[in-house]
């Protein structure tokens, strides 16, 4: 599905939803945020028969089989498994490319891909078009053990930067990440519950968010939280995102989590 006529589509789905939700509350208690996101989805899949995230899988598989100007698509890429090879791969990322010679995530991958592989100029390459394509490989992680778990030195030394990011206090506000999803896991920050990386943090992403009509990859959430807490976002596909990713994904590999569905719908 084009972008434009999926973007018409997610404005209907997005006005039934409100006109749903205001029915909804003003007839009984607002129900528990997860609980609440699963009777959303469930009323997108019984009056539209899709999800939103599944528009996004879509154009990602589009772009996937779009030849660059070098001729060549995506399936001369190698996200972990070997080229073309999807089943599985975001369950191992990130992790150390020697092509690239740097530990990367899927986002980050997909972006070096488009230019290595496909002959993408970094001006020419798109972040909704990235963003599509991560979210289509990794569908194909959809309920998958987590498998984080840092060998190679360049991936040893990402786990130690993003545990030292993770408990780094930056910013105006003297925050940082565990001080939320640490410290207040179990707990609840404007409804949404709060989790650790060893209760699973990281495994819904990406994720469709009804509230907003958007869908996040994991690289999007962290910027969010960084602009929560009033410190400036990191550039996408940056050591940063990478570094905390690996922490994250490895904490929770060692406690035996799986992903969520993917594409996740949240709140």
């Amino acid at each position: 599905m084009k972008r434009r006529n999926r973007f018409i589509f997610l404005g209907v789905l997005a006005l039934g939803t409100l006109v749903g939700v205001g029915a909804y509350t003003q007839q009984q208690k607002p129900l528990d945020p997860f609980e609440e996101a699963m009777r959303q989805r469930q009323m997108y899949l019984e009056t539209f028969g899709v999800l939103p995230g599944d528009l996004f899988v879509e154009e990602g598989k589009e772009l996937f089989f779009r030849k660059g100007p070098s001729g060549k698509t995506l399936e001369e890429c190698d996200f972990g498994k070997g080229k073309g090879v999807l089943e599985g791969v975001y369950a191992i990322l990130p992790k150390y490319f020697p092509d690239s010679k740097r530990v990367e995530d899927l986002e980050t991958r997909v972006y070096t891909c488009m230019q290595t592989v496909q002959g993408y100029k970094p001006a020419e390459i798109k972040r909704d078009e990235v963003r599509a394509i991560t979210t289509y490989i990794a569908s194909f992680s959809s309920k998958a053990k987590i498998q984080v778990v840092p060998k190679h030195p360049a991936e040893l030394a990402m786990y130690n930067l993003g545990r030292e990011l993770w408990y780094t206090r930056a910013g105006a506000r003297d925050m940082s990440c565990a001080v939320c999803h640490d410290q207040y896991a179990g707990h609840r920050v404007r409804l949404s519950p709060v989790r650790s990386p060893k209760q699973g943090l990281g495994n819904e992403w990406p994720a469709y968010r009804f509230e907003e009509d958007r869908l996040y990859t994991t690289e999007d959430r962290i910027n969010f939280c960084y602009e929560s807490i009033a410190i400036p976002k990191p550039e996408f596909y940056s050591d940063v995102h990478i570094a905390l990713t690996v922490y994250m994904l490895a904490e929770a590999t060692k406690a035996g989590h799986s992903f969520e569905e993917l594409p996740f719908f949240t709140r």
